[in-house]
């Protein structure tokens, strides 16, 4: 069951109100086309992968050739980009924050805050996955509050910059090429920008063990002890924590694509257990309260799903806003974390067995709940913007 014939899976059974018609056809179609290599090609290997905590390196090849990175860096067509993130979560959630911080913070940086040389130099090989970026912002000590606490510093002599601090919790840190590291200006306290090679002395990286989440993301432990930056590796367009957060609202939405996603794996693989599971001689499809739960999901993924739909139009207008990010990832992720709930209770004591995909997809909601801003922090943004008063300082 954990690898369900593809016929399964061929569809958006989770698309009850069929947004997906809003996509042209050409644009149906390359997702159509994504769907058949998320299927053939990474859900296949996920379950070891997951069990072992290690890396699928062998995907990379087929999600290059999708021109995932380069659609999400450009922002040219977000509702597409959307569905594709949610496509992608609903076969693994770590392969989804892969990309994602790939693609939506990494190679987004540099192309909206970089210079010509920077994006000369850095983002052909990023687009083509051909050398892996990662995004390093969260401390030990500051996750909600890095952008006012910031330990990391760095300090400037001459052409180049010192950088020392530690960071964690940073996504596919054990093997990136390059890393973005935010750094707080020792000269003007603001926090600014570093292209940093994983390659310089006083760089090292220690992987973050026993995760009960995101298994396979390589989420690692940064600590930078005097290494020197060029100023050419600086983005000139980030100046404050200003312009990182330009960034962190692109990347909520793609966190709220994501939870959508995890919602229609939890209702595929629910469903599908609930017609072929028999209990006292029928499907228990057939019980009232199974119904009842199927249903829940279906209705917290089409809430979740319109939503985000209306939040890449406000993308493609121009017209979106910090705290309408910040709620579209608070709201779809706490319906996920009900339906990914229910979608476990359907499968009973399987439920907890990650020989069934269901509990892989109950223990990667978690991660996606707290990271991109926790539940608690985006709905006080959210709070912020309707009151005019900051709960927090």
């Amino acid at each position: 069951m954990d690898a369900p014939s593809p016929e399964f899976f061929t569809g958006p059974t989770a698309d009850f109100l069929s947004y997906q018609d809003l996509l042209t056809p050409e644009e149906q179609q390359l997702l159509t086309n994504a769907r058949t290599v998320f299927e053939r090609d990474v859900r296949p290997i996920i379950a070891e992968h997951w069990n072992n905590a290690t890396f699928p390196f062998e995907v990379i090849p087929a999600l290059a050739a999708l021109n995932l990175v380069d659609l999400c860096a450009r922002g040219n067509n977000y509702l597409l980009h959307g569905f594709m993130t949610l496509e992608l979560s609903r076969v693994d959630a770590s392969i989804s924050t892969f990309v994602g911080v790939h693609s939506g913070l990494f190679a987004a940086a540099i192309a909206q805050l970089g210079t010509d040389d920077q994006r000369e130099r850095y983002l052909a090989d990023a687009l083509s996955l051909r050398k892996i970026g990662a995004f390093a912002l969260t401390e030990p000590n500051h996750g909600s509050d890095v952008s006012r606490n910031m330990e990391t510093t760095a300090t400037r002599t001459g052409s180049s910059w010192t950088l020392n601090g530690v960071k964690r919790w940073i996504g596919s840190g054990t093997f990136a090429a390059n890393l973005l590291i935010w750094a707080r200006d020792t000269a003007d306290n603001q926090i600014k920008g570093f292209i940093v090679s994983a390659a310089l002395a006083g760089f090292t990286a220690e992987a973050i063990e026993n995760k009960i989440a995101l298994r396979i993301v390589q989420n690692a432990t940064i600590t930078l002890d005097n290494v020197v930056v060029a100023e050419r590796d600086r983005l000139p367009g980030a100046t404050s924590f200003r312009d990182t957060n330009r960034l962190l609202t692109n990347s909520r939405v793609w966190v709220g694509w994501q939870s959508v996603g995890l919602q229609f794996a939890a209702y595929d693989y629910a469903l599908r257990y609930a017609l072929e599971r028999r209990q006292f001689g029928k499907p228990i499809a057939s019980f009232q309260l199974v119904q009842e739960k199927l249903v829940r999901i279906l209705e917290n993924a089409t809430t979740s799903l319109g939503l985000m739909v209306r939040i890449a139009q406000l993308q493609q207008a121009g017209t979106l806003r910090p705290e309408h990010a910040a709620m579209a990832k608070a709201s779809c992720s706490a319906r996920m974390r009900e339906s990914v709930a229910l979608g476990r209770s359907v499968l009973g004591g399987n439920g907890i067995s990650t020989d069934y995909g269901m509990a892989r997809v109950f223990a990667d909601a978690e991660a996606l709940y707290t990271y991109e801003g926790s539940y608690e922090v985006n709905t006080l943004v959210v709070g912020r913007a309707i009151t005019g008063i900051s709960a927090f300082q």
